[in-house]
Parts: structure tokens; sequence; C-alpha cells
């Protein structure tokens, strides 16, 4: 999964939010990297792996660019 957030503070947010989700099926992470800084956080549940990215650094390592053949979910309301 690869997603954005605008600054630091809502990055954080959506990766407590994804962990509590996650934790009320008790599945928990293997592992996480970046909250301390807040560019690119990472949290890694074995199967699924977690991106979430400011702008800038998304950008940077465009990892949508890997993934070209993966299918493309929007999460967007109303799509």
């Amino acid at each position: 999964m690869i997603c954005s957030g605008e600054n630091p503070a809502q990055i954080r947010a959506i990766a407590e939010a994804i962990q509590a989700g996650f934790a009320k099926s008790r599945i928990f992470p293997l592992g996480k990297e970046g909250l301390d800084f807040a560019h690119w956080v990472l949290i890694d549940y074995g199967d699924i792996v977690v991106n979430i990215f400011d702008e800038e650094t998304r950008a940077y390592y465009d990892l949508e660019k890997l993934w070209i053949d993966a299918p493309r979910i929007s999460t967007e309301r109303g799509r």
C-alpha cells in the first residue's frame, strides 16, 4: 500500500489509524520504521507493507514505478 500525508503529524495519524484498524483484528506489525521524522513511514505486516510518504519523498522514490502492473484501488469517497 502506498499513500501520502500532507505533514508529519498527518502521516503519524495515518500510521496510528492503520495500526489501530489492524489491531482490532489482532493483526500486529512485524516491524515499523520512520515514525520519528515521518517523511516515509513503513509498516510491515508480512504480506502487506504500508508506505506512508510526504509528497516530496513519494515523488523522489516513485515506488509506483516499481509496481506499475499492480492494480490501483482508490480510497477516495465517491469513487
